[in-house]
């Protein structure tokens, strides 16, 4: 019986899986150089290096604050080379990325780093909250 149950478990973690992967969004994303406060969201808080400021796009007129999003580096959105790297970052949304942002989510140079290299710009991600 607990074999079962088990088994339950394992099939609904390994759909939670696929469906977040089916809903992630893909966009651009570029970056910041700190300091990284004040912020749009929390003034002079500080939050960390990890963070980021979103445009439009996600701002939700100011709902977006706190939210975290998991961001992959999918391709170069210019002619770098070798823009990519591996792995994925999580990042909080600290700030508003106005009008003229070259991307849907503008990360902390310190966050874009670990997904990209800065020498890149702008890249397209995946990003899901």
């Amino acid at each position: 019986m607990g074999y079962k149950i088990e088994s339950v478990f394992i099939m609904v973690g390994i759909v939670s899986c696929l469906i977040s992967v089916a809903h992630a969004a893909q966009g651009n994303a570029v970056f910041y150089d700190p300091p990284y406060t004040p912020s749009k969201c929390f003034g002079n808080r500080n939050d960390g290096v990890m963070v980021a400021g979103v445009s439009d796009t996600l701002w939700n007129g100011g709902k977006a604050c706190g939210r975290k999003y998991r961001v992959s580096c999918i391709r170069g959105a210019n002619e770098a080379p070798k823009p990519c790297r591996q792995g994925s970052v999580v990042v909080t949304v600290v700030d508003y990325c106005s009008r003229g942002c070259n991307g849907v989510i503008n990360l902390s140079k310190d966050a874009f780093s670990r997904i990209a290299d800065p020498n890149a710009g702008k890249v397209v991600i995946q990003y899901d909250q």
